[in-house]
């Protein structure tokens, strides 16, 4: 219910280290169809190789899922589009950077032990809350344990360089300094602590999964919609069910959101969602939220776009400003987080300037990615206006 932000397009390459500390990226599968074997050399930095296969995983884990795959955006079908040559061109950035930090830290020794990774986990799992917070996370974005501690051997790797460049530990004063230029930032307004239930009704998941039952498979479009409209019933009819459930025993609310939410990362909490604002979610459902009184469930199943919501307020808080004991450890480790990552940037602008960088097959070559994506942006004005003056045509003619 919340929403989420993308990011855009590296623009200078210190950027590319911001990448390898992330934590929780999405499982890569390699991108079919690309033409070249994927042992092929795509570009050399410093006489390392960089595969066709190395750069189609990657390309594949940036474009594969988030905001672009749930609007059902495909951006490998045009390798000539504006979103394929914009993302290309991020990847391209991003491999030559990985590969010159993987280059340092060999020259420096670190390495990143098994128990270092361990640690990692363990340390996010304190923060999620749980084990079983963390597994619904990663099942939700398609990925293995064994993918998330790669991705997170790399960040832990990225942390070792960072301390190696000099000190990122802010000190209280500077946590102070923040908090005192920033008091907005801390500032919260009305909130509700809820839990909910969730039926889902997200209408291209059910018609997958009716088209791929084997006794479906001769059925035209109409009758897949007349079925998809029948399970949508279905649904409906069980959120009203597990409602009156629910109200026979708010005690058992918890129970129902393990055994029937279709949220898997709160179906583990017994649906909690904790306290939040009425802009954190949907309109329908912090409409509803914010109407009701702690200890109370709604009156109705509440439709989103996600599905149905049993919603059962726990909670409310009034508007204020977080104290700063409060927040202290929390804006330490912000300030840490971005003092590391100027510190692997200054680094990577330093070793590109120094990298002997090849672009083997010219198509990767950044100059030519730029030039591809003006040109697409130019064939797109052309198109547009293709089509106004057919309108125009279209209009002149009736008159």
């Amino acid at each position: 219910m919340r929403g989420k932000n993308t990011g855009s397009t590296a623009k200078r390459p210190g950027k590319g280290g911001k990448k390898l500390l992330a934590t929780l990226a999405i499982s890569a599968v390699l991108f079919a169809g690309c033409g070249l074997k994927s042992g092929e050399t795509i570009i050399t930095v410093n006489d390392k190789k960089i595969t066709q296969g190395q750069f189609d995983e990657m390309f594949d884990k940036q474009s594969g899922g988030g905001m672009l795959a749930a609007m059902g955006i495909d951006v490998k079908k045009d390798k000539n589009g504006f979103l394929y040559l914009l993302i290309k061109d991020r990847v391209i950035n991003e491999l030559i950077v990985k590969t010159l930090l993987d280059e340092e830290c060999q020259k420096r020794g670190i390495e990143v032990t098994s128990k270092d990774v361990d640690e990692a986990v363990k340390d996010i799992i304190n923060k999620l809350g749980s084990k079983e917070q963390l597994d619904s996370l990663l099942k939700q974005n398609g990925m293995t344990t064994s993918e998330f501690k790669k991705d997170l051997k790399e960040e832990v790797k990225m942390k070792k360089l960072a301390k190696e460049l000099g000190n990122a530990t802010p000190s209280d004063a500077d946590a102070k300094k923040f908090y005192n230029e920033n008091l907005d930032k801390f500032k919260y307004p009305d909130k509700v602590r809820a839990s909910h239930i969730l039926i889902s009704t997200n209408t291209k998941e059910i018609e997958e999964i009716i088209k791929s039952d084997a006794k479906n498979k001769n059925l035209d479009d109409a009758a897949i919609k007349a079925k998809v409209n029948e399970e949508l019933k279905n649904r409906e009819a069980k959120a009203n069910k597990i409602l009156a459930e629910a109200k026979k025993d708010m005690s058992q609310f918890a129970k129902l959101a393990k055994d029937n939410s279709d949220d898997t990362t709160t179906a583990v909490k017994g649906g909690d969602l904790g306290f939040f604002a009425a802009k954190e979610m949907v309109p329908e459902f912090s409409k509803a939220a914010f109407a009701m009184k702690p200890n109370t469930i709604s009156d109705k199943p509440v439709k989103s776009q996600f599905g149905y919501h049993i919603i059962m307020v726990t909670d409310r808080a009034a508007a204020g400003q977080e104290p700063f004991e409060k927040v202290k450890n929390n804006i330490k480790a912000y300030l840490e987080n971005q003092k590391q990552i100027e510190l692997i940037d200054n680094l990577t602008e330093s070793l590109k300037k120094s990298a002997k960088i090849e672009y083997v097959n010219p198509e990767y070559d950044p100059a030519k990615v730029k030039e591809d994506v003006q040109e697409s942006i130019n064939n797109s004005a052309k198109e547009e206006q293709k089509l106004k003056d057919k309108a125009k045509a279209k209009n002149d003619s009736k008159k």
